[in-house]
């Protein structure tokens, strides 16, 4: 199957994008690659890090629990804020990537962009 190479340069000169953070490709129905580019704000990629990081050293005490032998009840209450924390933070990437990757990729005429997130929404949910 043969692979055909889409690129789509874009015009990101609006204030609020303010860091090219790379280029992403993705194979679509039919063999086709798409390839765009995902802009985000150095503020908003922080929080979106430290959040994270604040998920991978819950996870690391869940991990302890389990290896000291701690009550299961606790690693299950410490779980459950593991998977909040995640869920919040795939909420705030939802809701960054459709106001800005989906509006420009809207203004580009690039409608697989919402297919793709659309997909990646569903297997979030």
């Amino acid at each position: 199957m043969s692979k055909d190479k889409h690129n789509h340069d874009h015009d990101h000169s609006h204030e609020h994008i303010h860091d090219h953070v790379g280029e992403h490709s993705h194979d679509h129905e039919g063999g086709h690659l798409h390839e765009h580019a995902h802009y985000h704000s150095p503020e908003m990629k922080k929080k979106q890090i430290n959040r994270l990081s604040k998920a991978i050293g819950h996870l690391n005490h869940v991990k302890a629990m389990i290896e000291n032998d701690e009550d299961c009840a606790d690693v299950l209450m410490q779980l459950s804020a593991v998977n909040s924390a995640l869920r919040g933070l795939g909420k705030e990437i939802i809701n960054e990537h459709m106001s800005h990757c989906i509006v420009h990729a809207l203004e580009d005429g690039d409608t697989s962009a919402v297919e793709e997130f659309q997909k990646a929404v569903q297997k979030f949910i």
